[in-house]
């Protein structure tokens, strides 16, 4: 059975943010909120909780996974941006957006795309988020939390609860959250390609 962390949406608990941070420090698969709905997120050294998120959403080899950020700086270390990218970047985050970019090295091979190289990298407009990222002092290996059956992302821990239960670990619950999706912003050619619209305004990228 999942453990349910209540935790406050503008003025997140450290005691709280500490123990979610102790539990994925422990190897747990969490269920969070972001922005965007609610997201599956687990730390990038857990292999084990890569295919348990691959199992959960029914997900192939050639999905981008999510590596969530606490800021710009974090995520500039795990890809590789050009100038135009980086201006573009920097003035849509924090928001509701995935950008799909070349790693760097510091990218584990099994999270990027098998031919691409690229992974999916994003800032949350989240308090709770944030918290969590910089209590843990690196960002979030993460899918949005949309069932095999459903068109769009968990947005309340009484719906994580009943459908992931006995699945995930641990279930963090500040509140609803918008069920839109992120917008995600292909960048790998060098130049931006909205590749689906959701919560995040795409005019700067078209």
């Amino acid at each position: 059975m999942a453990r349910l962390v209540d935790i406050h949406p503008v003025d997140p608990q450290p005691r709280l943010v500490g123990q979610v941070v102790a539990a994925l420090e422990e190897g747990a698969l969490i269920a969070y909120p972001t922005d965007s709905g609610y997201a599956l997120g687990c730390r990038i050294g857990q292999h084990d909780g890569t295919e348990r998120i691959r199992q959960i959403r029914r997900l192939d080899a050639k999905h981008h996974f999510t590596l969530v950020c606490c800021d710009f700086g974090q995520l500039g270390q795990l890809v590789r941006l050009d100038n135009a990218a980086f201006r573009a970047i920097k003035a849509a985050t924090p928001g509701p957006y995935t950008f799909i970019l070349p790693a760097t090295s510091e990218v584990p091979r099994r999270l990027a795309h098998p031919k691409k190289k690229t992974v999916g990298v994003r800032i949350p407009d989240s308090r709770v988020v944030q918290a969590l990222l910089r209590e843990l002092g690196e960002p979030l290996l993460s899918s949005t939390l949309i069932l095999p059956e459903q068109a769009e992302p968990l947005t309340q821990a009484w719906e994580v609860s009943e459908s992931l239960d006995r699945t995930v670990d641990l279930i963090v619950d500040s509140g609803d959250v918008v069920a839109e999706p992120t917008t995600v912003v292909d960048w790998s050619a060098g130049y931006p390609e909205v590749v689906r619209v959701g919560a995040g305004d795409p005019a700067p990228f078209e």
